[in-house]
């Protein structure tokens, strides 16, 4: 679905893959959203003390929105949490597991191409990481799963290291990857 597909006004749901500062109080938003794939928003206003959707726009966050079509991008207009998956974050270690699954959503897929089957299978992910116990088996497994589901993978072949195959196909080093691996230690607990 491209960019034109989308009305002039519209709604869905996402996953806040990432986000940056622009401007004085505004931020750019990255929404993998579930009928219209990854799109950047404008989020007016965000970073003022008195913003109503300051709270709801947090990495890795499951949200409803309402968005506006704009000259260049698209305004985000209205955001409320579904998930913010609260248990994650008390855990610095699941946190950056969280951040790796969406680098690798972010990195293995393309503005404005729809990918329903992705979304769920992340934020299943993401409901997984809050009670996980092996985390790099988690992450791993997540990873086969992603270049499965996004056809970079056959079905069934086995994968013997899903991390060089990301690298593969995103033709770059995952920096998640680095950090979770100095946040996880060498054990990958």
């Amino acid at each position: 679905m491209g960019q034109e597909m989308r009305p002039r006004t519209y709604a869905s749901e996402g996953l806040i893959l990432a986000r940056r500062n622009f401007g004085e109080a505004d931020r750019i938003i990255i929404i993998f959203t579930k009928n219209f794939g990854k799109i950047s928003f404008i989020a007016k206003g965000v970073r003022r003390p008195k913003s109503r959707k300051r709270g709801h726009l947090e990495i890795f966050s499951h949200i409803k929105f309402q968005a506006a079509k704009g000259r260049g991008l698209d305004i985000l207009t209205e955001a409320e949490i579904i998930d913010n998956f609260s248990q994650t974050r008390k855990d610095l270690k699941k946190v950056s597991v969280a951040y790796y699954f969406c680098e690798v959503v972010g990195r293995t897929t393309h503005e404005n191409e729809s990918h329903p089957a992705v979304l769920e299978l992340v934020l299943e992910y993401l409901n997984k990481l809050e009670t996980a116990k092996s985390l790099k088996k988690l992450r791993l497994e997540f990873a086969v799963r992603a270049l499965v589901d996004l056809g970079f993978w056959p079905k069934g072949k086995l994968m013997l290291d899903p991390d060089m195959e990301l690298e593969t196909v995103i033709e770059r080093k995952l920096s998640s990857i680095r950090v979770g691996k100095k946040v996880l230690g060498t054990s990958g607990h």
